[in-house]
């Protein structure tokens, strides 16, 4: 396994582990026009996020562990 993958799956939930992940201030800002890219829904059907954006009014995308 890869250092970046031993890293990012920190064995207990700690600020020393998470912190170094956190990186807000370079996140796009809200209201920003997102890049399209490839998207695969649960069925295996591919789809991609262009088309996603155009059949809701609002669309969260999360990416890694926040939850």
């Amino acid at each position: 396994m890869s250092n970046l993958l031993v890293r990012y799956n920190y064995d207990s939930f700690l600020p020393e582990k998470f912190e170094p992940w956190l990186n807000f201030d370079s996140s796009p800002k809200t209201g920003t026009m997102a890049l399209d890219f490839p998207l695969w829904e649960l069925d295996e059907n591919k789809t991609s996020l262009a088309d996603i954006l155009k059949q809701h009014a609002y669309t969260i995308v999360e990416f890694g562990s926040f939850t």
